[in-house]
Order: structure tokens, then sequence, then C-alpha cells
């Protein structure tokens, strides 16, 4: 079987809530992919809920997007601790921390509410009543609160 990076990741030495360029891979036509781990809680110690989750991932999607050009897609990992985030281009990791900082700011604030969350209608979602704008307004705050590194092992908080 083919070694997966994240598989060979020590998820007991890492700190939570962090950005990690996992890998920036040129394509057969010199296009470039830059794949992180947007890691919000400590793996193994914490993990966000399904619906807070589920409405985080669908908030940045949007959010994400008003502030950077080149996103692909932002995904759950399924132990539920954070986020894969492919983007075109090049990248780093202090860049995208502010852009996770800025767009969790909005998130957390009180103006935002069910009409700023896209895709929760049965016709736009796969499984559209497991969503909680509490939940992601909660998660979005500790997140916030404890600070985003831009560095897995040493907190560098942006």
């Amino acid at each position: 079987m083919a070694e997966v990076e994240s598989f060979q990741l020590d998820h007991t030495k890492v700190l939570a809530p962090y950005i990690r360029l996992i890998d920036a891979e040129v394509g057969f036509h010199g296009d470039i992919i830059s794949n992180f781990d947007v890691r919000f809680v400590q793996p193994n110690q914490n993990v966000i809920g399904m619906a807070a989750l589920h409405t985080i991932e669908h908030s940045m999607a949007s959010l994400i997007r008003d502030r950077i050009d080149g996103m692909i897609d932002f995904s759950p990992f399924g132990c539920q601790t954070g986020f894969h985030m492919i983007m075109w281009g090049e990248h780093n990791p202090e860049e995208i921390a502010k852009v996770i900082k800025s767009s969790l700011e909005e998130i957390a604030s009180d103006a935002f509410d069910w009409p700023q969350v896209p895709g929760v209608a049965e016709k736009e979602c796969g499984n559209y009543k497991n969503h909680s704008v509490f939940g992601a307004k909660e998660w979005a705050k500790k997140i916030l609160s404890e600070g985003i590194s831009s560095d897995p092992y040493e907190r560098k908080v942006i």
C-alpha cells in the first residue's frame, strides 16, 4: 500500500490549533497545488461535533474564497480535528493562518447566523439537518482564544 503522509505525522507531537503545509505538488502541466493541514483541536484529546464541524465546513468554504483566490477545497478530517485545505499555487502557512483566523472571526461574530451559512437547504446538502450555528460559533471562539499557529510543533501564533 502507498504511504499516506498524514498517517506518518506523529499526532502526539503537534500543538493545535495550527496550519501546516503538507506538500506543494507540481502537476503534469506545471500547475502547483498546495495541501494544508488546518488543525483546530488537539488530536486524540478533543473532537469537533459533527453538526458544528459541518457548519464550519459550509461557512469556511465561502468565507475563505472571499479572502483569498485559488481555494480548491476545504474538507473535514474524518477524525473531526480539522480540515484539509487544497489551494492552487504556492502559499505559506502564515498567509493561510491569517485567512483562517479572519474567517473564524466572522463565524464567531454576533452578526453571524443562519442566513450567512451557505448550502444548508435539502436541495443543497446531503445531510442538511446536521448543522449547528451555535456549535460552529462556540468552536470558532474556542479556536481563536487558543490562537492559530503557523507551525505545528512550536506555538507561533499569528
